[in-house]
């Protein structure tokens, strides 16, 4: 029992959560700040802005639904976690998981989005209610897609409804990235987990220049923090799914420490580039990529499977 609490209140757990996505969210803010020749922020900056946040007071909104308003960043930031949990633990090899925890992974990494739309429809804030209304139909538009990748992946690995299954058949065959067919999927995954991030040019929800940050344009003082909590766990914890499903998973033994960070290192890596290199896409562009191009990779992906390619 104590050993278990270590694991989900420690390592890979809650704690661990917390630094290496305050890490790589700093990681993140480094590589735009070098991008733009800026200087960028030092490395504890996740840990101000979180403790800043935490000490400031909290702003209600006149109109607001107070009780929805306020739990909605705890609800976003629990789904967080709990996607942690289920994803960390096997990926580390702490826990084998359970037989359709993929299924489960992909409806629990749904809730801070949703948390994040209820929070906002109960502000009582029209900008915040049409960054609720875009980030609806983002959801809509890569859920599909995803989905449509979860089903190609237990197609590749033989029928594997586990996150720890998948990952061994990948030990033993090689990883998937490492076919034609694995490529398109590693390709159609990195959209849909930037669009998970609400990064550019997924990010028409917040939308800074346009709706003053959308959803989030009422929060304030710690429920902010704990938004911002919420992001920090899956900027750690998407790369992590993204290796465990296409590179091969995780090897923590001896120098393969080393080549695990760097799997992750570089998915963050390849997500902020595409967010500093590529222009915001309207919601209705949003859609169209993911419903018609990213769908018709992904079931090329599939066709190619059944080819052996």
């Amino acid at each position: 029992m104590t050993q278990q609490l270590i694991h989900y209140l420690l390592f890979p757990g809650l704690l661990f959560m917390v630094i290496a996505g305050g890490f790589l969210s700093w990681f993140d803010r480094k590589i735009t700040a070098w991008v733009q020749f800026r200087k960028g922020p030092p490395l504890l900056q996740p840990l101000y802005d979180f403790v800043k946040l935490m000490v400031k007071e909290t702003i209600l909104p006149r109109n607001a639904s107070r009780v929805t308003f306020l739990l909605s960043p705890i609800f976003a930031a629990t789904g967080a976690i709990i996607a942690g949990l289920m994803i960390l633990l096997p990926a580390f090899g702490v826990s084998a998981g359970f037989d359709g925890d993929i299924i489960v992974i992909f409806y629990v990494l749904a809730i801070p989005s949703l948390s994040y739309i209820i929070g906002a429809l109960s502000s009582g804030n029209l900008l915040a209610s049409v960054g609720a209304s875009r980030e609806m139909k983002l959801i809509i538009g890569y859920e599909l897609c995803f989905l449509l990748i979860l089903a190609a992946i237990i197609l590749k690995s033989g029928y594997q409804l586990d996150l720890a299954g998948i990952v061994a058949v990948q030990q033993a065959d090689g990883a998937f990235i490492g076919s034609v067919s694995g490529v398109l999927l590693f390709v159609a995954l990195m959209m849909c987990i930037q669009a998970k991030l609400g990064m550019v040019p997924f990010d028409a929800a917040e939308a800074e220049t346009e709706i003053a940050s959308g959803f989030l344009i009422e929060y304030s003082g710690p429920p902010l923090a704990f938004i911002k909590l919420s992001k920090y766990i899956l900027i750690l914890v998407l790369p992590v799914l993204v290796v465990s499903l296409m590179l091969g998973g995780l090897n923590l033994n001896g120098w393969g420490i080393i080549w695990a960070v760097l799997k992750i290192l570089l998915v963050v890596l390849l997500v902020t580039l595409v967010r500093n290199t590529n222009p915001r896409l309207t919601i209705k562009q949003s859609m169209r990529f993911f419903f018609i191009w990213m769908n018709l990779l992904v079931i090329a992906a599939i066709v190619l499977e059944y080819m052996g390619l």
